[in-house]
């Protein structure tokens, strides 16, 4: 599937799965978090950034970045049809333009026009290419547990009589203080989460009383479409968003599970391939837009945009990717909205001097080479203004896949961690996070996919509660009210192999593995 941010190996989309039956139980990898990637192929030698794989032959999709004023606009697209492309939707507000085009030397050509500040392909592969990647295997949940949930029997949690069914074994809720807090504020119905990712199955009894239809959309191919059902997962094995959706506010109705937030709105913004799974830039640009204009307060983005990786300003496509998302989040944040968006797991170092991505590009052959993670960014956790997440595990250690870095990572959030850190005071003794599936079933899943989540749901908490906070303050609350473990005392080493496995940098006050720390729904609820 896309390169989504929950349990998947490093590459998180590349391997393809088929469905689970209900009750099978499998360990989940690592993965879905815009930044693991699927198992290294065999490569080449580490090469430079600029000598990536080209484009292949065949029409691809392209993202023009212009000047904002209508001239300039209007000659870009004349020179757009001169080069035989065909534009597929203009974002004028941000002078995006999403073209298609055969001509192999369409994006050079654009590049010359007067007015275009970058362009380039979104792809290396044909627009009718296919193929998928994954996560990791969800555990789901045994039908005789699922079937009792939804019936509102097998009640077991810390809630008190407010508990749901399946709240005992939610740790990651008791963790950050999220079942204590919905007593006392569960979130406003006018705040809306919107979950940028594979779709979200509104169907679900726990998602179906929060779901927002209004300001949900398909944005696949990079023009929202708002029919109804268009924000649903093309298929049952896309369950990714509806796990995402359920994390941050499935509903307190006696039903499965609890969100972080069950008092607020959380909408679906599809923007995955139904064919690939893979999370292009067309598609995500869209979706920031379309957010911001239909009123989304916070957004949450637990994937990395495909098919790269980390995208390098010395390569003018990937430049043409970078600048084309990052105006559409930049627009965001100015209408109003926050995003935040998984670290990743990769286990990456954002700080070092330099990673080996071996994942790159998804959507074709991937090259081994060796960048430079201050100028090829991971997209869109890095962007300036995004919260950037890491992932914790039931004793608040950071997660052995999550990415990580001094001066990158915001805060940190539960998104599992089923190798090393495993809760004994649970029914299932699952270190992973159990929240809703598709066609309203439950599962475990584990990455920073599931981190960011968290701390969307506690952005919403902190937004019902002061309601006038722009993202900025948004962000400072965040980060103020976060609990900072600290570096831990000895090497970060959870498989005990004597090998150092992450180095944290910095202090109590702001570090590589938690940022700023490790968010706080009850905090959010009740200090200022």
């Amino acid at each position: 599937m896309a390169h989504l941010r929950s349990s998947r190996s490093s590459r998180s989309r590349r391997l393809t799965l088929a469905a689970l039956p209900l009750g099978v139980a499998l360990a989940a990898a690592v993965g879905f978090g815009p930044g693991a990637t699927a198992a290294p192929l065999d490569s080449p030698a580490p090469v430079a950034p600029q000598a990536v794989q080209a484009p292949a032959a065949g029409k691809l999709a392209y993202v023009v970045n212009t000047r904002t004023d209508a001239k300039t606009i209007a000659a870009v697209k004349k020179a757009i049809g001169k080069a035989d492309g065909t534009v597929v939707v203009t974002y004028r507000k941000i002078g995006v333009i999403v073209a298609h085009s055969a001509n192999p030397d369409f994006g050079k050509e654009l590049r010359k026009v007067r007015g275009v500040q970058s362009a380039g392909a979104t792809r290396t592969s044909p627009l009718t290419a296919a193929g998928t990647t994954e996560e990791g295997a969800p555990t789901f949940l045994s039908k005789d547990r699922a079937d009792r949930a939804k019936s509102g029997q097998q009640r077991a949690g810390s809630g008190g009589a407010a508990a749901e069914p399946l709240e005992g074994d939610q740790w990651d809720l008791r963790a950050i203080g999220a079942d204590k807090a919905a007593q006392i504020n569960p979130g406003s119905k006018k705040v809306t989460v919107g979950v940028i990712d594979t779709g979200v199955d509104d169907t679900h009894p726990d998602l179906a009383p929060t779901f927002s239809a209004k300001q949900s959309a398909s944005c696949v191919g990079g023009k929202a479409d708002t029919s109804p059902g268009a924000w649903r997962p093309a298929k049952k094995e896309h369950y990714h968003g509806t796990h995402v959706a359920g994390e941050i506010a499935a509903a307190r109705n006696g039903i499965g599970v609890a969100g972080v937030a069950p008092g607020v709105k959380v909408a679906g913004i599809k923007v995955a391939d139904p064919v690939s799974e893979l999370f292009y830039p067309e598609s995500v640009v869209c979706a920031f837009v379309f957010a911001a204009d239909n009123g989304i307060e916070i957004t949450n983005n637990s994937y990395y945009v495909d098919p790269w990786l980390y995208n390098c300003k010395d390569d003018p496509d990937q430049r043409a990717i970078l600048d084309a998302v990052n105006r559409a989040q930049l627009y965001a944040k100015r209408k109003g909205t926050l995003n935040l968006a998984s670290a990743g797991n990769s286990n990456h170092d954002l700080d070092a001097n330099e990673i080996v991505d071996e994942s790159s590009p998804d959507d074709s052959t991937p090259v081994k080479r060796t960048i430079d993670p201050h100028k090829c960014l991971d997209l869109p956790t890095q962007l300036p203004g995004v919260v950037t997440v890491s992932a914790t595990g039931v004793y608040k250690a950071k997660s052995y896949y999550s990415t990580y870095g001094n001066g990158v990572v915001d805060v940190a959030a539960p998104g599992g961690d089923r190798r090393y850190q495993k809760p004994t005071d649970t029914p299932s003794k699952d270190g992973g996070i159990l929240s809703t599936m598709p066609g309203g079933e439950y599962a475990w899943l584990q990455g920073t996919s599931m981190a960011s989540p968290h701390a969307a749901g506690v952005a919403a908490l902190l937004k019902s509660t002061h309601p006038k906070a722009g993202p900025a303050e948004l962000q400072r609350l965040l980060k103020k009210q976060a609990d900072n473990p600290g570096c831990p005392d000895k090497p970060y080493d959870p498989d005990g192999d004597g090998k150092v496995d992450a180095v944290c940098k910095g202090d109590k006050n702001r570090n590589g593995f938690y940022g700023y720390g490790i968010v706080d729904a009850l905090d959010a609820v009740t200090k200022k």
